[in-house]
């Protein structure tokens, strides 16, 4: 046995520390970042064009950064994306001091989407891979939900922390963000080790034959899967509202509670979330606990679906309902459902989703696949944006969520669709197994 092979437990251990910096890193701003773009300048339809176009870049390059996750490996996929994310963050501030323009924030937007999806589906695939390969008894559901745990208890600091930080000056949480990851991007280059993944070369000449590759590995193990393709279309449309609704609840809840100065509000507000999702994760053990679990996934994802459509019309709802100048129960009651919306969508069915999907996953396209279920959901992102974003210039942010509501709405039926075909793909490989085994 190679001595340097590491354990289950270092394989664990390196995923939740390099995660958590992750996120810190990336949470600092979430808090701020539309008011960021509004004291730069931007309208609350650029906002959500600029956010859109980041979903746009993640479109763009899923696939590409699939070649890359897929050959020469998921961490140099990984560190290309914290290297490129430190770069587009400081460009980002700068966007703002010099006054370049809405397309300027654009432009590093898409920068900012490539790097992401550097990030998106190959770090999930390092750790299945690698606990596959190590033999490792443990529920792969336990690990995505302690992942989320640690995620959100790195989120609630770094939104709180960028809140206060933004209060002073609004660029500071993006200068230490840029701290931050690169202090990320030295762990992972050091605390990384590929297991169960042979790395294999990339020639640029290959380059278009390897995305080919990629692309027809997606189609057959993604959308040709009765059981995954289901998800690609929850992802899709979970993916028009989810960004809408984080980027503009800043904006409304000050709004509710008529006080638009206080910055380090939204940054609370963030953390809050950040709150509700580790909660979420710690029900995930009880609601999966049972020997059927696995089974059971769609049904609970559906579930979850249809209380999270329920909690985001009612959080517009609430705010159709306030009278001008604000009020501090109607932002209580926003904030509280908010966050029951966020836990029960990230917190709980997130964890079970991750699981669920990668079990119908063959390993050597699981990379691959996961970054096609990025890609759905960012297209939906892509399009809900601006769409909600204009629908809110021209109304108000409530009636976007009203209207996103409906699209969440679809995540019900396509949970219970992939489940009959699970069941069904069992079936099929029972009857099909020689006697006796």
């Amino acid at each position: 046995m190679d001595e340097r092979r590491p354990s289950s437990r270092q394989i664990v251990a390196v995923y939740l520390a390099s995660g958590g910096l992750f996120t810190l890193a990336a949470s600092l701003i979430w808090g701020v970042n539309t008011l960021f773009l509004l004291n730069a300048g931007l309208d609350i339809f650029q906002v959500m064009l600029v956010n859109a176009a980041f979903s746009a870049g993640q479109v763009i390059f899923e696939v590409p950064t699939g070649v890359i996750a897929d050959t020469i490996g998921r961490k140099a996929s990984y560190m290309v994306g914290i290297g490129t994310l430190l770069v587009a963050t400081l460009l980002y501030v700068a966007s703002a001091e010099y006054q370049w323009g809405v397309w300027a924030f654009v432009g590093v937007s898409v920068l900012i989407g490539f790097g992401f999806t550097c990030q998106t589906g190959a770090v999930d695939a390092w750790l299945v891979d690698a606990l596959n390969h190590l033999r490792y008894e443990g529920l792969h559901e336990q690990v995505f939900a302690r992942a989320g745990m640690v995620s959100g208890g790195a989120m609630l600091f770094g939104t709180l922390a960028g809140g206060f930080l933004g209060q002073v000056n609004l660029s500071v949480p993006y200068l230490v963000r840029s701290g931050i990851l690169a202090l990320a991007f030295v762990f992972v280059a050091f605390g990384m080790q590929e297991v169960g993944f042979t790395p294999r070369p990339l020639k640029w000449g290959r380059f278009g034959a390897e995305t080919r590759v990629i692309m027809h590995a997606g189609v057959e193990y993604g959308w040709r899967h009765r059981v995954v393709r289901p998800l690609l279309f929850v992802s899709a449309a979970q993916g028009v509202f989810m960004l809408y609704f984080f980027y503009s609840m800043a904006p409304f809840a000050l709004d509710l509670l008529g006080r638009p100065d206080l910055v380090w509000v939204a940054g609370a507000l963030a953390a809050y979330f950040g709150l509700a999702g580790i909660i979420g994760n710690a029900l995930v053990g009880p609601v999966m606990r049972s020997r059927s679990g696995r089974r059971s996934a769609p049904t609970v994802l559906a579930v979850f679906a249809a209380v999270t459509v329920v909690a985001a019309a009612a959080v517009g709802a609430i705010g159709l309902l306030t009278p001008e100048g604000g009020s501090l129960l109607s932002f209580a009651l926003a904030v509280t459902v908010a966050g029951a919306f966020w836990g029960a969508l990230f917190g709980v069915a997130g964890p079970i989703r991750q699981a669920y999907l990668n079990e119908h996953i063959p390993s050597a396209q699981r990379a691959t696949v996961l970054s096609v279920d990025s890609f759905f959901a960012e297209a939906g992102g892509m399009a809900g944006q601006p769409g909600l974003g204009w629908l809110a210039r021209a109304s108000s942010i409530p009636v976007g969520y009203l209207a996103g509501a409906v699209f969440m709405g679809i995540a019900v039926p396509l949970y219970r669709m992939s489940g009959w075909a699970a069941n069904e793909q069992e079936t099929e490989l029972t009857e099909s197994s020689p006697a006796g085994e």
